[in-house]
């Protein structure tokens, strides 16, 4: 196989995981989103937590969200909990790793605000700790997995959203994530700001 045809097969690839994620996925999306704007209408906040390139898509997120998305907008509350290395390096120090998200949560979060959690496996110790503490919160939590949405997808409460890729691949995952957080901005400001 050459270079070219392996670079081809992998937009294949992304492109077929993507066709195959909204069949699954468009509805659950469309949900998520209308309780994020339920959020942000009643003054709350989303809070984003995920490792590496799911860090990476919640600090993205949040940018999208306090900045702008594609069109102009006052900025929407949201913190992304990986970017304080401060907060993140004395958890993990002083406590444990697993802990860096949900002590931030049990700080931060209160009743009426949102949870994404991010974890392409599902299985992220650090990530399900922070659900667990959003539950605490009485906070509604959207999960974004893969694969076959590990143990975050058990975790799940009625008024939760469980936003699982049928993929095995990370990088295809990945791939969704961000997909999937373009399409929450967008339905996001469609709602609050309507348009076609």
């Amino acid at each position: 196989m050459t270079l070219t045809k392996r670079v081809s097969k992998l937009f294949d690839d992304s492109a077929e995981i993507k066709l195959q994620s909204k069949k699954v996925l468009a509805k659950p999306i469309a949900e998520a989103a209308q309780a994020l704007v339920n959020c942000l209408l009643n003054d709350s906040k989303i809070l984003i937590c995920g490792n590496g390139g799911s860090a990476a898509d919640a600090q993205h997120f949040a940018a999208e969200l306090i900045n702008r998305f594609e069109i102009e907008r006052p900025g929407l509350p949201a913190v992304a909990l990986t970017t304080d290395s401060s907060v993140l390096t004395s958890i993990a120090n002083d406590y444990d790793y697993k802990l860096i998200f949900s002590k931030q949560v049990r700080a931060l979060g209160m009743e009426g605000d949102v949870l994404i959690a991010i974890s392409t496996s599902g299985n992220s110790p650090n990530v399900m700790e922070a659900i667990t503490a959003a539950h605490e919160r009485n906070m509604v939590v959207v999960a974004l997995t893969g694969r076959d949405g590990g143990k975050m997808g058990a975790m799940m409460r009625e008024g939760d959203f469980h936003l699982c890729v049928p993929a095995q691949s990370t990088a295809r995952v990945q791939e969704v994530h961000l997909l999937t957080l373009h399409c929450l901005c967008d339905v996001i400001d469609h709602l609050l700001l309507g348009g076609e």
